[in-house]
């Protein structure tokens, strides 16, 4: 059985220490996916894998996994433990499962990313995300907290009322929930005349949106959150199929990946690497998974990867910013942008309250862009939205004002855990 490795030392070793240690890691790991795993043995056949370098080795796309997906399950069916869905390309979700070992795996590889952040026994964790509807992050945060061996608080996607009684009668100490979110319950918090910094909540782990820009500057709801709470704000990035974990530690400079539990890539357009600290695609190697073990996967997200020794003491290599979805990538007039670009300036606005970005195929080379926005109560002038706009963007997208409730109810649907803010209407 493929047993994952809890090598904690690994985190602070040398770059000749890691190496080696993920070179063994990678070799059992690509063994057991070509003896286990028909997608595998089939994709490997006539490679030397015992002598094969990562690079040699042929990368993984979420189409193969939704179109070949039983082909990867590489365990009996009585070795299942749970069953997840993420988020699929042919239209419908793709299904993940996990064993046994892999949800310890999950447990550990959680508790490593909250140990890093600060994370005790001595905490109350707050999970504003849910555990239910087939998906994987409240339990892989429940998980991870309950490793740690702190207290969890499981309130899931409750009202901004409900998580009030729970924080006024609990007293968390750590709130974990999607960005957006968090800001939008402490502004009704403190308007309720809850003294938010005077709590005991001192850190917000922040999953689905980013926090920081491409420079590893703090984005302006980063900012909102640490002054509304009073609180230092993490980010951790994920996803279903890798069930590996980049959070950040107490230095806030970038999610670390625990390097016994996978190696990262950061690939361009061909698949080759680029150099440390410039964006490509982020590609994840997880290793020891058992139920669905995946080889250099291809996830869709752009990123870029900071090597250096971290101001806490790890080697490992932390990731930056998901700065955009390979797929979402825009060309306006010549001009290329990822929608976050466009939501780091509507963020940054404390006139508009809530917002989402449309975008239609205007030909072959150009796409259109609407911006639908609702105003706070202090509005603006449309003309000073669109400046700003242009002034960030070098591009003119159209800006259309609607009432805040229909706003709302696109971006805020029952289908979705993350407030949904990219409307891609290209085809």
């Amino acid at each position: 059985m493929n047993i994952f490795s809890k090598n904690e030392s690994v985190e602070f070793g040398s770059p000749e220490e890691v190496r080696a240690v993920q070179d063994q890691l990678l070799k059992q790991h690509v063994q057991y996916c070509f003896e286990y795993s028909p997608f595998y043995k089939e994709r490997f056949a006539g490679i030397d894998l015992e002598n094969a370098a990562l690079e040699s080795l042929p990368l993984t796309t979420k189409m193969e996994i939704s179109i070949r997906n039983s082909e990867f399950v590489a365990v009996d069916s009585t070795e299942v433990a749970d069953i997840v869905f993420s988020s699929g390309t042919t239209g419908w979700p793709t299904k993940i499962i996990y064993t046994q070992g892999d949800l310890e795996r999950l447990a550990y590889n959680e508790a490593r990313a909250f140990n890093a952040c600060g994370i005790t026994a001595a905490d109350i964790v707050l999970l504003t995300c849910t555990m239910d509807r087939c998906f994987i992050a409240g339990l892989a945060y429940f998980l991870g907290a309950r490793a740690v061996g702190a207290a969890t608080i499981r309130n899931g996607h409750g009202t901004l009322e409900g998580h009030g009684e729970v924080i006024k009668h609990a007293n968390p100490t750590t709130v974990v929930g999607v960005p957006s979110f968090l800001r939008k319950l402490g502004n009704h918090l403190c308007a309720q005349g809850i003294d938010l910094p005077a709590s005991l909540i001192d850190k917000l782990v922040c999953i689905g949106e980013p926090l920081r820009d491409a420079q590893m500057q703090p984005l302006s709801v980063a900012s909102d959150l640490e002054r509304i709470w009073g609180a230092k704000v993490f980010s951790t990035y994920a996803s279903s199929e890798t069930v590996t974990t980049f959070c950040e530690c107490t230095e806030q400079a970038g999610g670390h990946l625990h390097p016994a539990l996978g190696l990262v890539e950061i690939l361009d357009e061909e698949g080759r690497p680029v150099p440390d600290s410039e964006p490509g695609e982020v590609v994840v190697t997880p290793f020891n998974v058992q139920g669905m073990p995946l080889v250099r996967f291809r996830t869709g997200d752009i990123s870029f990867v900071n090597r250096q020794p971290c101001g806490c003491g790890r080697t490992s290599p932390r990731l930056g910013p998901i700065i955009g979805r390979k797929r979402q990538l825009l060309k306006v007039r010549g001009t290329s942008l990822y929608p976050q670009a466009v939501f780091a300036v509507l963020d940054e606005m404390p006139e508009v309250s809530e917002y989402y970005l449309e975008v239609h195929a205007e030909d072959a080379l150009s796409d259109r862009l609407v911006v639908h926005l609702a105003f706070s109560s202090q509005p603006v002038e449309v003309d000073v939205v669109l400046h700003r706009l242009q002034a960030r963007l070098r591009v003119k997208p159209e800006v259309i004002v609607e009432p805040v409730a229909d706003i709302r109810r696109v971006v805020f649907t029952p289908e979705s855990r993350k407030p949904v803010r990219f409307v891609d209407l290209r085809g």
